[in-house]
């Protein structure tokens, strides 16, 4: 397991996504080849496949924290402000997985795709 809670966790995903975002701005070395580009669509891919999971999981968190009343909104609009929650958590899980369907796609179409001088 880690010492960090989930919201550090998030953040250094979101990172690591910044970081990959600069690495893969100029050809350079490891960064130069289609099975460069094949192993950074796998490993996507895989992150995206656990998505649904880790957006389920702060769903979950939440429904069973409203399930004890352990929940109240600042605005005084707990039901409408719960609807937007579970309904925009949704919509993102629905996203992940339509992001781990196509990164699968592209990694397929990657695998016979070669360099060539």
């Amino acid at each position: 397991m880690t010492d960090k809670t989930p919201a550090q966790l998030a953040g250094t995903a979101a990172d690591a996504v910044r970081g990959l975002n600069h690495a893969t701005l100029v050809r350079q070395a490891d960064w130069e080849y289609p099975g460069d580009a094949y192993s950074v669509v796998a490993n996507l891919s895989q992150m995206a496949m656990t998505l649904p999971q880790a957006i389920g999981q702060v769903q979950s968190l939440i429904e069973f924290l409203n399930a004890h009343d352990n929940l109240r909104s600042d605005k005084g609009t707990l039901d409408d402000d719960l609807a937007q929650t579970v309904g925009g958590l949704a919509d993102a899980k629905a996203a992940a997985e339509a992001l781990y369907a196509a990164l699968n796609r592209a990694h397929s179409g990657l695998g016979p795709i070669a360099y060539q001088d």
